[in-house]
């Protein structure tokens, strides 16, 4: 698509990161994920789709299913929609052909997830060779996921973060620490280190805060379920009326809650899914499995928490 904004230009504001809808045989429901994808994308203030992402069940798709993923949401959001994919795989190898594969299905720019085993152990140079591959198979921009400190040593710590920034291929951090003092220590590294190197804070639990510290925009899957007050969130915190961010926070807060800290952890697709089938748009709510569907108290806490966002 021909515009005039680059890519970094195009990641600024609200990007949600969707979910993908599944039939009880646990096949992706294709004519419910290009609804999901046109609804969500036609959202006045939502600039662009993360797919293949957490939110989208990433690490139990393969890579047929990721690229049909891409290929609907290229062919169902608005023209002008940004379109970023993530790629997860534990073999470099493996991620450096879905990379290919994802970009050539569409995808205006790719984000790296670090993969899963990394929370273990691993050596800083995994995580280089690992970007590298990616970058090597790939032409379009790139992104770093920073995972939540929670993850173990899957979070890049601030020397590893300086080493990875350094490469010019990269353009973009979805900055998902979800802890604010790792947020500011990361943003102000990234901006002091590279300038022009955007920053999403895209915690879902403490976007207000990380709209005050600093950022670009944001890619959260929040944004798949009630768009519009996390877009009125983000023009509230542009404007600099805290007032009104506040307010908007504390209609998001409850539900933030419900989906994302709740215990027990790991959880966020199931509630969401459950969320847009409360909502009437969706009609089945399936998780692939280990995931189990959501329990009569997850249920009974989403319902009260979109009742308190007015939803």
């Amino acid at each position: 698509m021909a515009t005039s904004q680059s890519f970094s230009d195009r990641l600024c504001g609200i990007h949600a990161a969707t979910i993908v809808p599944m039939m009880s045989d646990f096949q992706i429901d294709e004519p419910a994920l290009a609804a999901h994808i046109a609804s969500v994308a036609s959202v006045p203030g939502i600039n662009g789709l993360l797919v293949n992402g957490h939110a989208g069940e990433n690490f139990v798709l393969s890579l047929a299913e990721k690229r049909r993923v891409v290929e609907l949401a290229r062919a169902h959001a608005p023209k002008d929609c940004l379109i970023v994919s993530g790629v997860n795989h534990e073999s470099s190898l493996e991620a450096a052909r879905e990379a290919t594969a994802l970009e050539q299905a569409g995808a205006d720019g790719l984000l790296v997830f670090p993969p899963n085993s990394w929370a273990l152990a691993h050596a800083d140079g995994c995580v280089i060779e690992h970007h590298r591959r990616i970058r090597d198979a790939t032409t379009t921009p790139l992104m770093f996921y920073a995972a939540p400190v929670g993850a173990g040593a899957m979070a890049y710590a601030p020397p590893l973060l300086e080493q990875l920034v350094a490469d010019r291929r990269f353009v973009a951090i979805k900055e998902g620490s979800w802890e604010v003092a790792a947020y500011e220590q990361n943003f102000r590294l990234i901006r002091k280190l590279r300038p022009e190197f955007v920053v999403l804070g895209s915690g879902d639990e403490h976007l207000m805060t990380s709209y005050l510290v600093g950022t670009a925009g944001s890619q959260v899957s929040l944004a798949c379920v009630v768009p519009e007050l996390v877009v009125s969130l983000w023009n509230a915190a542009e404007a600099n009326d805290w007032e009104r961010v506040r307010a908007a926070n504390e209609k998001l807060y409850p539900l933030v809650a419900a989906i994302y800290r709740d215990a027990p952890g790991g959880r966020a697709t199931a509630r969401l899914k459950a969320c847009l089938k409360l909502l009437g748009r969706l009609s089945c709510d399936a998780v692939r499995p280990p995931q189990p569907p959501v329990t009569p108290d997850e249920l009974h806490a989403l319902e009260l928490a979109l009742r308190l966002a007015g939803q």
